[in-house]
């Protein structure tokens, strides 16, 4: 009797890879159609049919022991940083989070794996895939200035719990904790103007990034408050007439640069006192190169704070300028958001919906802002 066509060899139990294959689909869509796709990930009917007559064909059988340990947690909670370096550096900004997140953990019984895709020598996180990895823990906490949408998006998507370390409106779907920047930015220029301060400059890194929209709302809105003239006109370095705000009656202005190192210097900061520009504030980020640049050409051009001019930090210092006088601004509670985003993670693996308040942060007085240079009050 004729054979009808080649006969499978195997040895052993059929994989689902082998399903995949034979479909000619991902094995994780085997894997969601088999397990009767309980995230309610859309899929055509016909991808599902054929997954279904290849596994039939095959005569594959899910294996029991895989499937309780794929429905089995292990307690693990992932952390992904976007950062070039994973932050575990002390003078990191972003180390405090992860103290947080380390202490929070710990009292929920999990332990955690620390993703360094974004490091040196690792691969590109918004590579096709690259976020893939975190499947290995339960669920992910994910921090940084910028984000790759469309993986981030894609795992979300697919109903994996992921809290993102910092305000994210943005990514649909996606949980997260923050800081309340604007109300902190808001208190910091109130107390500017009520020194007797009427033209301010804030300076920021040119980017969107959610935590630097939200502290120059925070600048604007205190100057409408105010009622100071200009609003806020916006200024980008470098390009056009760099020696001016191009707004000569403008109280205030924000300058967006993106390189605070090259742009602000001696020479453009006296360009702005020559203006009238009495107090400039600067945003926090990851390096701190608005509020370095500051300082730096506050230095060069033998000025000091506040005798000459005041300056204000919209965040923290970077903890290797401690040694620097204690800037005027707000300290942000970093422990603290570290430890609510864990929360709201292991809100959402218990299956329970939650949401965590703003961290407010706390106003800081430092020494650095004064009243303004020949005003009344500065000669009293």
């Amino acid at each position: 009797m004729a054979e009808k066509g080649p006969v499978r060899s195997r040895r052993g139990r059929p994989r689902q890879a082998e399903v995949a294959r034979l479909a000619g689909v991902s094995q994780t869509t085997v894997s969601l159609v088999l397990g009767g796709n309980k995230q309610g990930i859309a899929l055509h009917e016909d991808t599902r049919q054929r997954v279904l007559d290849a596994a039939r064909e095959l005569g594959y059988v899910p294996d029991p022991a895989a499937r309780r340990l794929a429905a089995a947690r292990n307690n693990l909670l992932g952390v992904f940083s976007f950062t070039a370096t994973f932050p575990t550096a002390v003078e990191h900004s972003y180390y405090p989070i992860l103290v947080g997140v380390e202490q929070e953990a710990a009292a929920q019984g999990y332990d955690l794996v620390l993703f360094t895709a974004s490091s040196p020598g690792g691969a590109q996180a918004g590579a096709a895939g690259a976020l893939e990895r975190v499947r290995l823990a339960d669920g992910c906490l994910f921090i940084g200035r910028h984000i790759p949408a469309d993986e981030l998006h894609r795992l979300v998507d697919h109903g994996y719990p992921a809290v993102h370390i910092g305000r994210r409106d943005e990514l649909e779907g996606l949980a997260w904790v923050g800081a309340d920047y604007v109300a902190a930015s808001a208190a910091v220029v109130r107390h500017l103007t009520a020194l007797g301060h009427d033209h301010i400059v804030l300076v920021r890194e040119d980017d969107d990034a959610p935590a630097s929209t939200d502290r120059e709302q925070g600048f604007r809105t205190a100057l409408g408050e105010a009622g100071l003239p200009g609003g806020g006109d916006t200024m980008r370095l470098p390009g056009g007439d760099a020696t001016g705000l191009h707004a000569p009656d403008a109280a205030a202005a924000v300058i967006r640069t993106a390189d605070p190192a090259t742009d602000i210097t001696a020479d453009w900061l006296r360009a702005r006192q020559a203006e009238g520009v009495t107090a400039f504030v600067a945003e926090e980020t990851d390096t701190g190169a608005a509020w370095r640049a500051l300082l730096a050409a506050t230095e060069a051009a033998g000025l000091q704070a506040p005798r000459d001019l005041s300056l204000a930090l919209l965040g923290s210092p970077p903890a290797d300028l401690g040694d620097r006088p204690v800037p005027t601004g707000f300290d942000i509670p970093r422990a603290e958001l570290g430890a609510a985003a864990v929360r709201m993670l292991t809100a959402q693996l218990a299956g329970r919906q939650t949401a965590e308040p703003l961290v407010a942060c706390t106003f800081r007085p430092g020494g650095t802002a004064g009243p303004p240079p020949g005003s009344a009050t500065s000669q009293t």
